[in-house]
């Protein structure tokens, strides 16, 4: 059993799937960064200093304990995050598309080329020899 478990694990397609599962989770931690740090504050900054990471609405404040710290934290929904994870997904989503229509662009090219010829099996080719032999001894 530990051996056909190996042998499942090591094709090729499930190996290729795990590169690009780790892959993929790269990239979207490369590109949620370029959301958050990079992209956002200069959109903020043109919008009058918003801080899109800090937009929430309050649902139930914080409650504070005599002493005065927090006992329960406030509930709150949190809109400014939520925009930066949709803009981060809508970059991931253009760049696989782009990815894909390439593919297929240089998928169709491949298909759209001519394909070679095979070569006749070696006893055809065995056969016209002997039949050109034949034709010039004759």
């Amino acid at each position: 059993m530990l051996n056909e478990f190996k042998e499942f694990a090591m094709k090729g397609n499930l190996v290729d799937m795990a590169v690009g599962f780790i892959l993929g989770g790269a990239f979207g931690t490369v590109v949620k960064s370029l959301v958050s740090d990079i992209i956002m504050p200069p959109v903020g900054l043109l919008l009058g200093g918003v801080d899109f990471s800090a937009i929430k609405t309050e649902l139930k404040p914080a409650e504070l304990a005599a002493d005065g710290s927090v006992a329960t934290e406030a509930v709150t929904v949190n809109w400014g995050v939520f925009l930066d994870n949709v803009i981060a997904f809508l970059i991931v989503a253009w760049v696989m598309f782009m990815i894909i229509k390439a593919m297929n662009a240089a998928k169709k090219k491949e298909e759209e080329a001519p394909a070679e010829p095979e070569a006749p099996p070696a006893q055809e080719v065995l056969l016209g020899e002997i039949r050109d032999l034949l034709a010039k001894s004759s």
